[in-house]
């Protein structure tokens, strides 16, 4: 078996990028060791978010990749909703820092709202009063990523892109072949999209790749009705997605879904690949959504869980060429952000790798800047 490009990892990066390949005549094969968005795109809340990114190159990736996931016609079937996002800060210097926020953002022109008590207590009635200040931000909004995934497969594979599941890459080599449980596929170019697992991927091809797994967790309530109308969070959940630090971050993120549950987030933590449920993880979520929405106190929690996100040392996406290895590709990186970044991430390593014309500079995101 010979394809142009194979791509290791079936979660909606992989499946943006096969997308993106495929649409520009690209023959392309994804592999996964296991199923079809069965590692990090299944624990994800789904989120396209601008809000949480200062003005920079993720920020230019995020709002190329909103329009994307607007122009790929995607609807209820992967439940994308223009929910919006509403930041709340809850002391006077968080409010300080989001007003900071919101006008650097309306200077590179993000929608960004700074809103009244009142317009908040509209907008969110259930919301907690005690705070001190508030941003809307209308362009935020959210998908099912495992859903979503399916969606942008689909789409390829009706292109020509060929889906291998159960099949765990054993050996890389690149600019030849890449040899898996299932067997050999020859071809010119890899792409690694295997999430956190992509340092232990490349390394199979002899690079170094500096991409360690960053562990989050999720409460999901039981079904109720309509009580969160936004996405909802504390803006201390900006400094947790920055942060370096190895140990617990948490910062309360609320948001309802079509079908009723409640997803609560979120946590952040470098513990390697231990997957074990931590009780204090989960009190923490749970304190942290009952005092931005009280009356979540006498809900149930239906379930919990958890997934690792792939995080670089400059909190970037890894895009791009390996400096040291013709051939090898990587897409990874993205932390918590990925569903929201993945067709913009697709359409920058497409442009690379066959030699057009990027809408977002790549040069942040080289797989160089590591050397």
């Amino acid at each position: 078996m010979n394809s142009d490009v194979v791509i290791i990892g079936a979660g909606i990066i992989g499946a943006a990028t096969a997308y993106e390949l495929a649409r520009l005549g690209v023959s392309v094969t994804v592999v996964d060791r296991g199923a079809l968005a069965g590692g990090t795109t299944s624990g994800g809340e789904g989120n396209l978010l601008v809000s949480d990114k200062p003005p920079g190159p993720e920020l230019d990736l995020a709002r190329d990749s909103l329009d994307r996931w607007h122009s790929l016609g995607f609807g209820p079937e992967v439940e994308l909703e223009d929910k919006g996002g509403i930041l709340v800060a809850r002391s006077a210097e968080a409010a300080t820092a989001l007003a900071h926020l919101t006008k650097t953002h309306r200077e590179v022109g993000v929608d960004a709202r700074d809103i009244t008590p009142e317009e908040l207590a509209e907008r969110e009635p259930h919301l907690t009063r005690d705070v001190a200040a508030a941003a809307h931000y209308p362009e935020d909004c959210q998908v099912q990523p495992v859903l979503a995934t399916a969606a942008l497969l689909t789409a390829a594979r009706r292109l020509g892109a060929v889906l291998l599941t159960g099949a765990a890459v054993t050996g890389i080599e690149p600019g030849r072949a890449v040899h898996t449980a299932a067997g050999s596929i020859g071809t010119a170019n890899v792409v690694v999209a295997a999430g956190p697992w992509s340092g232990h991927v490349a390394a199979l091809a002899g690079a170094d790749l500096p991409i360690q797994p960053r562990r989050g967790m999720v409460l999901v309530t039981s079904p109720v009705p309509a009580m969160v109308h936004h996405k909802v969070y504390d803006a201390s959940y900006l400094a947790a997605v920055a942060s370096d630090d190895a140990g617990l971050q948490a910062s309360a993120v609320v948001e309802g879904t079509p079908a009723g549950p409640i997803l609560i987030g979120s946590t952040r933590e470098r513990i390697g690949f231990d997957s074990r449920i931590r009780v204090a993880a989960l009190r923490v979520l749970a304190q942290g959504a009952v005092s931005l929405f009280p009356a979540l106190s006498g809900v149930r929690v239906m379930r919990a869980y958890g997934g690792f996100r792939p995080y670089a040392p400059d909190h970037l996406p890894v895009i791009g060429e390996d400096p040291h290895h013709p051939g090898l590709w990587y897409a990874t990186g993205h932390e918590g952000a990925g569903i929201g970044l993945a067709p913009a991430t697709g359409a920058l390593l497409a442009a690379l790798l066959t030699g057009g014309t990027p809408t977002v500079d790549p040069t942040p995101f080289s797989p160089g800047r590591f050397a």
